[in-house]
Order: structure tokens, then C-alpha cells, then sequence
């Protein structure tokens, strides 16, 4: 892919409304065309895995590529043979690295998402920009209310994990560092603090825009409620989780403006927009999805698929070419009153729990990405999942990387997670390392870190 600047790719986006249903399908199929070829000649991993495919291809004669896969074959998946995992992964171990390039070149992000497995993703400029230029042009589901934003100052924060290499988070730290004049506009709250610093913290920003988890905005409401938390946003956009019809409308109610949200992965950025009658509009000229059933049939519309196979027509470093998301979805292509042509999607609720520790008489809850963001850092776990019963005893599930002392890891995060915990004023915890590893549940296959069992009995060390 040539080289694209934030304005181009904006062009792009813009002039991606304007076509047919024919041009649009042709520049579909260009793009994945031109994909398809720069994989096979720079990847080693994709020319072996497509030598046998025909030159007049469909998209369903590509096998699928899932995350584990991947990362097993990371050097010989991307693109630019001088990229190492190695690299990437010492890169990470600096937390002051959030925000800066990788090679002077790209940006890194880490994830685990829905099953467990950790993933390490590049982005070069050109993927940014698109990235960037997407939700630009189509992250306001009504343009009144980015009017409003605009008219009150085009102030915006985000409540996120701020210590690690998250793409909202690595995002905006990098638009930090190489924009210094926009601190007074663009703030990041950590998610880590003790809820009263980050009211304090939003009290004396006062943002226009308001973003992040759902788990963590709904901490907020009950500060409002108190009169603690003063602030009047005129949008609310969240993130990261699914957000449910009535937390979206508590939210609403409480800080009286406009809650929406949109289906992202770090795999693909920004995968579906949100539209006023909330449906998830794919932005379909960058990003191709195909809902699956379990063995990998294609679902037809308006019927839940197991999982939809993700193809992302702009990473070029690192290509994502029919790659599996366990995520549940039903298709649409039927006209949509709002009048975005590009079919669109339900999506399942799903998310970790808010967990409840009691400590004295006051109960504390916590919200999962807390957790998730302090275990993702001791880089070498491969996969963890914790289980939080009565009493604050918490069990700890790990599944070590090769060569990683399990006994080792278990202690960094007992340390981490009791630290943590301290600073919510919970001090009285009991932390246990399960013999079992972290594991899907075995009804929906779907993988929760943070797993709420505070009505059932703990077992005993």
C-alpha cells in the first residue's frame, strides 16, 4: 500500500459514501487483491500458506488464521523481515515507550481479547492514519453532538489502563508526545487510581467529551449522584466492553447527554461505527467480516454466528487476512433508516465482572480492566484468569510462557494484585494459586479474565 497522510485517508473515508454498490464492491476486491499479493511476497508465513491458491482467488479460498497461530510464526508473519518479537516484547518492558515507535517506525499494542491469548500488533504510519481518518470521519453517531463538543471546546478524556501499550490508551499518548500543545484538550485518567482521584481529576478538567470502559464509567454515576463528581459532558463514548441498553441509559440519565459506542479490536481498529438507531455500521471499505458458525460455514443474515473471520485491507506490516474473533454477531444488509449503505451488526453482551471486596464496613468495587491491566504487564504469563469468591479471596489461574518460573509469576502478581488492593483501602485479601489452568466456558466458548463467584463457596488452600 503507497504511503497515506491523515488527510488523504480522510478523503478516502469521505468519498467511500459516495460510490455505488458496484464501486464499492470493486474497490473491495482491489484492495483485498492487493493485500493478498504483498503478503504472499513479503511474509513468509502467508507465501507458504497461500503457494497453492489460484491467481483468480476468492476470499473463501484463503484459509483462516487465527491469534495463537499467529503468534507462534510472529517474525516470519510480518511483513518487515527486520521486525522481531523479541524486539517488540523489550520494547514493552518500558513503560516509557508507551506512545513511541518501535524501530522509529511503528507503534505497539498488546491484547488479550476473548480467548485469553495474548497478542503483540504493529501499526506502521499509513495503518494509523487510516485508522485515525475512520474515526474522524465516523465515530459521531449525530452530528449535533459533535457540534456541541466543538462549540464547548473539544475538550476530551479517556478513563482507561494508562500503563500499559493499549491501543486507545497508546493512541492518545503518542498524539501526546508529538502534539505537547494538546494536554490542555486530550487527557487520559488512569483506571488504576482510587476512584476519588480520578473524580478530582475530572473536576478539574472538565471535559466536553467523556470516554472509556463501561465498567469504569459506571463507577462514576454514583459519585455524581453524591454531588462529588461535577462535570457535564455533552457526549459519552465508551469502549473496550460491551455496553448494555441499561448502563447506557443510567449514564445518560445521570450526566444528561448522549451515550454511544462502537466495536473495536486492536486487530482492526474501529470495525463497526454506531448510527443513531444503534446499529454497528462495518466500516466495510477497510475491514472485511465474515460471521462463522463453529466449523468455519458462513452465516446468513439475521442468524448469530459462533465467530466472524477479520480481514483488515490496511495493516500491511503485519496482515490480518480472514483471522478468527471470538466474538458472536448477526449480519445485516437490509436499509437502515439512517442511511448508512454499509451492512451492520448486533453484537453479544459480553464482558469480565465488577468485583465487590469488603473491607470494615465499606464495600469496594472494582472494575475488571483494574485487574487485567496489572497482570498483563508481568510479561511472562502467557494467560491468567482470576476467580474472585466471598470474603476477598481471590484465585489465580496462570498459564506461564516457556521457560517462565510459574512459581515466580504467581508471586509478581500476588505483589501486584495486593498492592493494588491497598490502594483501594482493601487490605485484607487472600490471594491462591490454582493447580488448574485458565480456561473458556464450556457452554458459550467465550474467555473472561475476571470471574465473579462471590455468592459461591471458596475452596480451601
Amino acid at each position: 500500500m503507497k504511503k497515506t497522510g491523515m488527510l488523504k485517508a480522510m478523503k478516502l473515508c469521505l468519498d467511500y459514501r459516495k460510490m455505488d454498490a458496484d464501486e464499492r464492491e470493486k474497490l473491495r476486491t482491489e484492495r483485498l487483491q492487493e493485500l493478498v499479493a504483498y503478503a504472499r511476497e513479503h511474509s513468509p508465513y502467508y507465501k507458504k500458506l497461500y503457494q497453492d491458491i489460484p491467481a483468480d482467488f476468492r476470499l473463501q479460498d484463503l484459509s483462516p488464521v487465527n491469534k495463537r497461530e499467529l503468534m507462534d510464526h510472529w517474525d516470519e508473519w510480518v511483513t518487515d523481515q527486520e521486525l522481531k518479537l523479541a524486539d517488540a516484547e523489550a520494547f514493552m518492558t518500558d513503560r516509557n515507550n508507551i506512545g513511541s515507535r518501535l524501530n522509529g517506525k511503528y507503534m505497539v499494542f498488546t491484547t488479550s481479547g476473548s480467548t485469553g491469548n495474548p497478542l503483540v500488533a504493529v501499526y506502521d504510519k499509513t495503518a494509523e492514519n487510516i485508522m485515525g481518518a475512520i474515526s474522524a470521519c465516523r465515530s459521531y453517531a449525530r452530528s449535533e453532538d459533535l457540534k456541541a463538543f466543538v462549540l464547548k471546546g473539544g475538550k476530551s478524556i479517556g478513563v482507561f489502563a494508562d500503563e500499559g501499550f493499549y491501543l486507545g490508551n497508546s493512541s492518545i499518548r503518542s498524539w501526546l508526545k508529538t502534539m505537547p500543545w494538546k494536554r490542555k484538550q486530550l487527557a487520559v485518567s488512569s483506571a488504576l487510581w482510587p476512584i476519588d482521584k480520578i473524580v478530582a481529576q475530572l473536576n478539574e478538567f472538565q471535559p466536553a467529551m467523556l470516554g472509556g470502559y463501561p465498567s469504569h464509567l459506571e463507577l462514576l454515576i454514583e459519585e455524581a449522584q453524591a454531588g462529588r463528581l461535577r462535570i457535564h459532558p455533552v457526549i459519552i463514548m465508551t469502549g473496550g466492553e460491551y455496553l448494555s441498553d441499561t448502563l447506557r441509559q443510567r449514564l445518560a440519565d445521570t450526566f444528561h447527554c448522549y451515550v454511544q459506542t462502537s466495536y473495536s479490536c486492536t486487530e482492526g481498529g474501529t470495525v463497526a461505527c454506531e448510527c443513531r438507531q444503534r446499529h454497528f455500521h462495518v466500516n466495510d471499505d477497510w475491514l472485511i467480516v465474515e460471521p462463522v458458525d463453529a466449523a468455519g460455514n458462513p452465516v446468513p443474515d439475521g442468524v448469530q454466528s459462533d465467530r466472524i473471520l477479520l480481514t483488515n485491507l490496511y495493516n500491511y506490516t503485519q496482515p490480518y487476512i480472514r483471522y478468527e474473533v471470538t466474538d458472536r454477531v448477526i449480519m445485516h444488509h437490509e436499509k437502515c433508516p439512517c442511511g448508512n449503505p454499509s451492512p451492520w451488526l448486533e453484537l453479544e453482551g459480553r464482558t469480565d465482572d465488577v468485583t465487590e471486596f469488603q473491607e470494615g464496613d465499606e464495600t469496594i468495587r472494582i472494575a475488571p480492566l483494574s485487574f487485567y491491566a496489572l497482570l498483563k504487564e508481568i510479561h511472562g504469563i502467557r494467560r491468567f484468569q482470576l476467580i474472585v469468591y466471598p470474603k476477598n479471596r481471590i484465585e489465580v489461574r496462570l498459564e506461564e510462557k516457556e521457560g517462565e518460573d510459574r512459581g515466580a509469576l504467581f508471586t509478581a502478581a500476588k505483589t501486584a494484585l495486593t498492592d493494588y488492593l491497598a490502594a483501594q483501602n482493601v487490605h485484607h485479601v487472600q490471594i491462591s494459586l490454582a493447580e488448574e489452568q485458565p480456561r473458556q466456558d464450556k457452554g458459550s466458548g467465550k474467555f473472561k479474565h475476571i470471574v465473579s463467584r462471590q455468592k459461591e463457596t471458596a475452596p480451601q488452600d
